[in-house]
């Protein structure tokens, strides 16, 4: 029988994606109240590989990944979704959002997004919330599967979560 023994924390990311500068510096504002100092934000980057969130947006969508300095323990990832869910809610204008938040963690073997989405590849967390594996480090750099989020899958976004490893391995040395 195997043991169990506790999960080595791990490093809290979280991609924005949205249209209005000012709610995005709002809400970053909010989210370093409740999670810490960010130690990596990436530039803004245009958001244009879906047009899912346009009729809720609008167009010339922008998205932003930061992490965060404080390590978390991995099982407080349907959690702190259902705080960014309350976040989005703060800044809807009507039935729409603004903003759209959407948390996860990586460690040194995988990124993990948290999402409200059931599907086939994604496990139930709790609190109506499931969790899937994005992207698995191998090779030296991470790597897509068949589901990724086709932004997660270029080049520009693969590098800004090799980086942020890089901070990650720096921090659990």
């Amino acid at each position: 029988m195997g043991k169990t023994k506790p999960h080595l924390p791990v490093k809290l990311i979280i991609g924005l994606i949205f249209n209005q500068e000012q709610i995005l510096k709002k809400t970053l504002s909010l989210l370093i109240k409740k999670f810490g100092q960010p130690d990596y934000q990436s530039r803004i980057l245009d958001f244009t590989y879906t047009d899912y969130y346009q009729p809720e947006f609008g167009q010339n969508l922008k998205k932003k990944i930061i992490s965060f300095k404080k390590l978390i323990p991995p099982e407080k990832l349907a959690q702190i979704k259902t705080i960014t869910n309350k976040i989005e809610q703060k800044f809807k204008t009507g039935h729409n959002r603004n903003i759209n938040i959407d948390p996860g963690y990586l460690n040194l073997a995988k990124l993990v997004l948290a999402t409200t989405k059931d599907f086939a590849h994604r496990i139930y967390l709790g609190k109506g919330i499931y969790a899937e594996i994005t992207l698995t480090y191998k090779g030296k750099t991470y790597c897509s599967h068949d589901w990724t989020y086709p932004d997660y899958r270029t080049q520009e976004y693969i590098e800004i979560f090799n980086n942020i490893r890089n901070i990650y391995c720096q921090q659990t040395k």
